[in-house]
Protein backbone atom coordinates (compact mmCIF):
# COMPACT_ATOMS: atom_id res chain seq x y z
CA UNK A 1 0.00 0.00 0.00
CA UNK A 2 1.16 3.73 -1.12
CA UNK A 3 0.64 5.60 1.89
CA UNK A 4 1.51 9.54 0.62
CA UNK A 5 1.76 11.77 3.51
CA UNK A 6 0.98 15.65 2.28
CA UNK A 7 2.45 18.60 3.34
CA UNK A 8 -0.07 21.18 3.09
CA UNK A 9 1.62 24.47 4.23
CA UNK A 10 4.50 26.54 2.20
CA UNK A 11 5.57 29.24 3.66
CA UNK A 12 8.84 29.94 4.52
CA UNK A 13 10.20 28.14 8.27
CA UNK A 14 7.17 26.21 8.12
CA UNK A 15 6.43 23.67 11.25
CA UNK A 16 5.31 21.03 8.97
CA UNK A 17 8.70 20.22 8.05
CA UNK A 18 9.35 18.64 11.11
CA UNK A 19 5.90 17.07 11.15
CA UNK A 20 6.27 15.51 8.06
CA UNK A 21 9.66 13.77 9.22
CA UNK A 22 7.84 12.52 12.56
CA UNK A 23 4.80 11.57 10.58
CA UNK A 24 6.76 9.63 7.40
CA UNK A 25 9.86 7.90 10.37
CA UNK A 26 6.82 6.34 12.13
CA UNK A 27 4.79 5.15 8.85
CA UNK A 28 7.93 3.47 7.38
CA UNK A 29 8.78 1.82 11.09
CA UNK A 30 5.56 -0.15 10.34
CA UNK A 31 7.33 -2.04 7.71
CA UNK A 32 4.33 -2.98 5.77
CA UNK A 33 3.39 0.20 3.68
CA UNK A 34 5.58 2.64 1.34
CA UNK A 35 5.52 6.12 2.00
CA UNK A 36 6.07 8.92 0.05
CA UNK A 37 6.05 12.46 0.62
CA UNK A 38 3.64 15.00 -1.45
CA UNK A 39 5.04 18.43 -0.83
CA UNK A 40 2.59 21.07 -1.83
CA UNK A 41 5.27 23.77 -2.50
CA UNK A 42 6.67 21.73 -5.35
CA UNK A 43 3.62 22.42 -7.43
CA UNK A 44 3.12 25.50 -8.61
CA UNK A 45 -0.48 25.54 -9.21
CA UNK A 46 -2.17 28.40 -10.73
CA UNK A 47 -5.89 29.65 -8.75
CA UNK A 48 -8.46 27.64 -10.04
CA UNK A 49 -9.43 28.75 -13.19
CA UNK A 50 -9.97 25.85 -15.87
CA UNK A 51 -12.78 22.90 -16.42
CA UNK A 52 -14.03 21.67 -13.61
CA UNK A 53 -12.33 18.23 -12.50
CA UNK A 54 -15.50 16.70 -11.65
CA UNK A 55 -16.86 16.92 -15.23
CA UNK A 56 -13.35 16.44 -17.05
CA UNK A 57 -11.95 13.88 -14.67
CA UNK A 58 -7.99 13.55 -15.48
CA UNK A 59 -7.92 15.51 -18.33
CA UNK A 60 -5.16 18.44 -17.09
CA UNK A 61 -4.85 21.60 -19.10
CA UNK A 62 -1.90 22.58 -16.83
CA UNK A 63 1.41 20.51 -16.59
CA UNK A 64 2.12 21.19 -13.44
CA UNK A 65 -2.09 20.01 -12.15
CA UNK A 66 -1.63 17.09 -14.54
CA UNK A 67 2.08 15.87 -12.37
CA UNK A 68 -0.20 16.80 -9.31
CA UNK A 69 -3.45 14.68 -10.51
CA UNK A 70 -0.86 11.91 -11.51
CA UNK A 71 0.92 11.98 -8.21
CA UNK A 72 -2.24 12.01 -5.89
CA UNK A 73 -3.21 9.02 -8.43
CA UNK A 74 -0.82 6.56 -7.38
CA UNK A 75 -1.71 6.85 -3.47
CA UNK A 76 -3.99 4.34 -1.89
CA UNK A 77 -4.58 6.49 1.58
CA UNK A 78 -3.13 9.89 2.83
CA UNK A 79 -2.47 11.74 5.82
CA UNK A 80 -2.81 15.20 5.22
CA UNK A 81 -0.38 17.73 7.85
CA UNK A 82 -2.49 20.94 8.06
CA UNK A 83 -1.57 23.93 9.71
CA UNK A 84 -5.03 26.41 10.88
CA UNK A 85 -5.30 29.17 9.10
CA UNK A 86 -7.66 31.50 10.36
CA UNK A 87 -10.16 28.73 11.94
CA UNK A 88 -9.38 26.74 8.37
CA UNK A 89 -7.24 24.70 6.36
CA UNK A 90 -4.37 26.50 3.86
CA UNK A 91 -6.07 27.53 0.62
CA UNK A 92 -2.64 26.04 -0.46
CA UNK A 93 -4.41 22.83 0.12
CA UNK A 94 -7.80 23.90 -0.49
CA UNK A 95 -6.69 24.84 -4.39
CA UNK A 96 -4.74 21.48 -4.60
CA UNK A 97 -7.86 19.33 -4.06
CA UNK A 98 -10.02 21.60 -6.46
CA UNK A 99 -7.56 21.02 -9.21
CA UNK A 100 -8.25 17.51 -8.58
CA UNK A 101 -11.06 14.88 -7.98
CA UNK A 102 -11.51 11.47 -8.89
CA UNK A 103 -8.32 10.39 -8.16
CA UNK A 104 -8.97 10.72 -3.89
CA UNK A 105 -12.25 9.34 -4.45
CA UNK A 106 -12.77 5.86 -2.55
CA UNK A 107 -9.12 5.92 -0.62
CA UNK A 108 -9.06 6.73 2.88
CA UNK A 109 -7.90 10.17 4.23
CA UNK A 110 -6.53 10.70 8.07
CA UNK A 111 -4.85 13.81 9.40
CA UNK A 112 -2.23 15.56 11.23
CA UNK A 113 -2.93 19.65 12.76
CA UNK A 114 -1.34 21.79 15.10
CA UNK A 115 -2.16 25.11 16.31
CA UNK A 116 -4.08 26.85 18.97
CA UNK A 117 -6.38 23.81 19.13
CA UNK A 118 -4.31 21.39 17.31
CA UNK A 119 -5.82 21.78 14.12
CA UNK A 120 -8.92 20.52 15.18
CA UNK A 121 -11.00 22.96 13.50
CA UNK A 122 -9.05 22.96 9.76
CA UNK A 123 -9.56 18.96 10.07
CA UNK A 124 -13.19 18.97 10.93
CA UNK A 125 -13.75 20.69 7.74
CA UNK A 126 -11.11 18.60 5.60
CA UNK A 127 -13.70 15.48 6.65
CA UNK A 128 -16.40 17.14 4.75
CA UNK A 129 -14.94 17.55 1.33
CA UNK A 130 -13.10 14.20 2.21
CA UNK A 131 -16.64 13.13 2.27
CA UNK A 132 -17.57 14.85 -1.16
CA UNK A 133 -14.65 13.60 -2.99
CA UNK A 134 -16.20 9.96 -1.78
CA UNK A 135 -13.08 9.15 0.65
CA UNK A 136 -13.43 7.58 4.05
CA UNK A 137 -11.78 10.43 6.59
CA UNK A 138 -10.56 8.49 9.68
CA UNK A 139 -12.02 9.64 13.17
CA UNK A 140 -8.26 9.31 15.00
CA UNK A 141 -6.60 12.03 13.71
CA UNK A 142 -3.16 13.59 15.65
CA UNK A 143 -3.55 17.26 17.23
CA UNK A 144 -0.66 18.95 18.26
CA UNK A 145 -1.13 21.64 20.67
CA UNK A 146 0.63 24.19 21.79
CA UNK A 147 2.32 21.93 24.58
CA UNK A 148 3.92 20.00 22.49
CA UNK A 149 4.36 22.00 19.18
CA UNK A 150 6.23 25.04 21.10
CA UNK A 151 9.17 22.57 22.71
CA UNK A 152 9.48 21.24 18.52
CA UNK A 153 9.40 24.07 16.84
CA UNK A 154 12.10 25.38 19.82
CA UNK A 155 14.33 22.48 19.30
CA UNK A 156 17.58 23.91 17.13
CA UNK A 157 18.10 20.28 15.67
CA UNK A 158 15.44 20.13 12.50
CA UNK A 159 16.21 16.16 12.85
CA UNK A 160 15.00 16.13 16.65
CA UNK A 161 11.29 15.02 16.60
CA UNK A 162 11.78 14.01 19.69
CA UNK A 163 9.01 16.59 21.36
CA UNK A 164 6.15 14.42 19.38
CA UNK A 165 7.19 11.83 21.88
CA UNK A 166 4.02 12.18 24.07
CA UNK A 167 1.65 11.87 20.51
CA UNK A 168 3.13 8.37 19.62
CA UNK A 169 0.71 6.40 20.46
CA UNK A 170 -1.80 8.30 18.79
CA UNK A 171 -0.37 8.43 15.55
CA UNK A 172 0.27 4.23 16.16
CA UNK A 173 -3.24 4.69 16.13
CA UNK A 174 -3.55 6.77 13.22
CA UNK A 175 -1.60 4.54 10.85
CA UNK A 176 -2.91 1.11 12.24
CA UNK A 177 -5.96 2.46 11.35
CA UNK A 178 -5.24 3.99 8.35
CA UNK A 179 -3.22 0.92 6.74
CA UNK A 180 -6.50 -1.31 7.55
CA UNK A 181 -8.27 0.92 5.41
CA UNK A 182 -5.93 1.04 2.89
CA UNK A 183 -6.10 -2.28 2.00
CA UNK A 184 -9.67 -2.55 2.47
CA UNK A 185 -10.39 -0.20 0.20
CA UNK A 186 -7.81 -1.14 -2.33
CA UNK A 187 -8.96 -4.76 -2.58
CA UNK A 188 -12.57 -2.98 -3.46
CA UNK A 189 -11.08 -0.53 -5.86
CA UNK A 190 -9.59 -4.02 -7.66
CA UNK A 191 -12.52 -5.29 -7.36
CA UNK A 192 -14.60 -2.81 -8.79
CA UNK A 193 -12.44 -2.61 -12.02
CA UNK A 194 -13.28 -6.24 -13.08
Amino acid sequence: MLIQVITSTTREGRFGDKVARWVIDHLNACGDLDVELIDLREFTLPFFDGLPPARAPREYSVDEVGRLGRAIDRGDGYVVLTAEYNHGYPAVLKNAMDWTFVEWRRKPIAFVGWGNVGGARAIEQLRQVAVEYEMAPLRHAVHILPDVMTPARQSADPTDTSAFDPLDPKLKLLAEDLAWWAGALHTARQASDR
